[in-house]
């Protein structure tokens, strides 16, 4: 594909009418199809790749039509129809038959060529935002700035460094002025080839068979019957053979660069128990409102062939763990019995319950249903497979060399190791108070996977516990710092302080972040105040913020105010907070504190109104605010107004 031939795109607002999403679609299609080929995982086979991406291009469309603008903010356009076939070829993780276009009886490759193999070698290697960074670099001409600021609005995490690897590969490749690319790599231009024939017509024979034998259980009964066709048969019918799901290598995620739960081995002593298994698999294909349901699942069957997980053998109770890359289902056939799970404030909006199933011992057989589509090295790294009055068992991901617990409110006491036979952990004790986090694992990765990788996941009373990170506080000028792992002191005492300030600490919630945004001296020397934003980020891709103030003494945080959205998250990165606050000696403050971006602060209060510029900290301290209310606002230096969360 020689991309001499293709125009560059124009860059919005370079004039000319706006152009609907329809024809930015068609106009730049063969392009956008280049880029989501490119991007998506390079070590799929190729007929998988290009129907893949002309999926995620033609998904990009608007579903109402009409002129097409990223609500971001993000340009128009060409730019924002890129920005949204991006994110789709990144979020594509596993292509389920019933994504459009479909195709049948043929398999489709893109033309052959010398360098293809290497370059998709190279690829695989590379993360996905890695490979959107060369996409955009090859095919649109951006530089690294550009490469950067295109993936930030496409939701990539670390957009500068994505751009960063891309810009390596395409030098290694032959430096910038490398214009072309293997015709392998044109997913417009393609051969056809026949599927495999052989299987098909087994298929066939297979499908024959049953046909004839249905329409034969159908008809015998009637002419049996001695009243025709009026007459009933009082058996049931037989129930369909349940899909047998799939199995993955035991070694696979040490030889695979994306690492969740679409790695991980099945395992149990149960897992060649093909009755119990098919049990498992027909009750999630048949799921009714009997399941239990996570906010963010719904009772509906597998969208794929599901994926084994854990079949084995629990304190007499037989458990049955199975993914579909969207979904977690947790199969108990036998007394199940979920003891106290740690609870926490209702999420806005109906929900369905827990998954974690029955409070007592009911028997029977029980289907849980969680969400999971975005699970990876931290959020897939544990899963829920029973809880009574001994605590929760968990089962670990492959990749976790040691595990141990802690206690949150405890910093400084130090993690108590953690057996977890074939993956399957002990009884983890404990219960939290109500809004709280439960139990907390502290996980290590195999070296293979990050040297020194330590992790925390806390229990919240559904099959996947969360994740916990903390951000620290601004360091000067220094841009941002993004969230890590919540393992070292500084973090470990901010959690011991927050955990009860969190937004929501229920089922569904993928990871929990405290973002501590801003350090305070109080006046009179009374220690230092630190104000922090707690985020609750759920697994559907919705999330909630809390503000909190944390005391200079190690006590409880106190929670300032809540709010759905996107606050604190890393597409708002910007909050101020405000805190009445009485000094030793009873005298009164307002204390007000924003994040390192802003620029300007508006207090109002009943004796006096403050309009002035941020102070270095972004910290104030108003001395006798009054008893009536006050209002705080802050300005950033792009102009944009901030109000306190909740």
């Amino acid at each position: 594909m020689d991309l001499r031939t293709l125009p560059r795109p124009r860059a919005a607002g370079s004039g000319g009418r706006p152009e609907s999403a329809e024809a930015l679609l068609v106009r730049h299609y063969r392009h956008l199809v280049g880029m989501a080929y490119l991007t998506l995982p390079a070590d799929r086979g190729r007929h998988a790749r290009v129907v893949a991406a002309h999926a995620v291009v033609q998904r990009a469309l608007p579903v109402l039509g009409g002129k097409v603008a990223d609500r971001s903010g993000y340009g128009s356009g060409y730019e924002a129809v890129r920005a949204r076939v991006l994110r789709g070829a990144l979020r594509r993780r596993r292509w389920p038959g019933a994504v459009l276009p479909r195709v049948w009886g043929v398999r489709l490759f893109t033309p052959p060529d010398d360098g293809g193999a290497e370059l998709d070698v190279r690829l695989a290697e590379l993360p996905a935002p890695a490979r959107a960074g060369f996409a955009l670099r090859v095919l649109d001409g951006l530089d690294r700035a550009e490469t950067a600021e295109a993936l930030a609005w496409a939701g990539v995490e670390a957009p500068a460094e994505a751009a960063r690897a891309g810009d390596e590969l395409l030098r290694s490749l032959g430096g910038a002025g490398w214009s072309e690319l293997p015709p392998g790599y044109d997913a417009c231009t393609v051969h056809l080839r026949p599927g495999d024939l052989l299987r098909r017509r087994r298929r066939s024979a297979l499908v024959a068979a049953a046909v004839a034998v249905a329409l034969t259980a159908a008809v015998l009964p009637v002419l049996g019957s001695p009243h025709g066709s009026t007459g009933r048969s009082s058996a049931p019918p037989p129930a369909a053979r349940a899909v047998a799901p799939e199995r993955r290598a035991a070694d696979l995620w040490r030889r695979t660069a994306k690492l969740d739960l679409a790695v991980w081995p099945a395992r149990g002593e149960l897992v060649d128990d093909t009755a119990l298994v098919d049990r498992a698999v027909t009750a999630w294909q048949q799921a009714g409102p009997s399941a239990a349901t996570e906010p963010g699942s719904t009772p509906a069957p597998p969208v794929a062939v599901p994926q084994l997980l854990y079949a084995g053998r629990l304190d007499g109770t037989a458990v049955v763990l199975l993914t579909d890359g969207r979904s977690l289902a947790r199969y108990t056939d036998g007394p199940a019995s979920d003891g106290p799970a740690p609870s926490g404030p209702a999420r806005s909006g109906p929900t369905s319950g827990a998954a974690s199933g029955p409070t007592s011992g009911t028997g029977g057989p029980v289907l849980a249903l969680a969400a999971a589509g975005d699970s990876d090295v931290t959020a897939g790294a544990a899963v829920v497979l029973r809880r009574d009055a001994r605590g929760a068992r968990y089962l670990l991901a492959p990749w976790v060399a040691s595990a141990a617990t802690r206690r949150l409110d405890r910093p400084d006491e130090a993690e108590r190791p953690l057996a977890f036979a074939d993956g399957v952990t002990d009884p983890v004790p404990g219960t939290a108070a109500p809004g709280c986090p439960g139990p907390v694992l502290q996980l290590r990765s195999d070296p293979v996977v990050a040297e020194q990788h330590a992790f925390l996941l806390a229990d919240l009373g559904g099959l996947a516990p969360a994740h916990l990170t903390y951000t620290p506080p601004p360091d000067g000028s220094a841009p941002a710092r993004p969230p890590r792992e919540a393992v070292g002191a500084q973090a470990l005492r901010r959690w011991a302080a927050g955990a009860c300030a969190v937004p929501e600490a229920g089922p569904g919630v993928r990871q929990l972040n405290l973002w501590e945004f801003a350090d305070q001296r109080l006046p009179q020397n009374a220690g230092e105040l630190a104000w922090a934003c707690l985020r609750a980020d759920r697994w559907d891709g919705s999330g909630s913020a809390a503000a909190a103030v944390l005391p200079p003494d190690g006590g409880r945080a106190e929670r300032l105010g809540r709010a759905d959205g996107r606050a604190c998250s890393r597409y708002e990165q910007d909050t101020v907070a405000q805190y009445r606050w009485r000094a030793p000696n009873g005298a009164a403050y307002l204390l007000v504190a924003a994040s390192r971006r802003v620029s300007r602060l508006l207090v109002t209060t009943p004796s006096r109104r403050l309009d002035q510029p941020a102070p270095p900290g972004r910290t104030l301290a108003l001395d006798d605010p009054g008893s009536g209310p006050a209002g705080v606002e802050a300005v950033t230096a792009s102009g944009t107004r901030l109000r306190p969360i909740g």
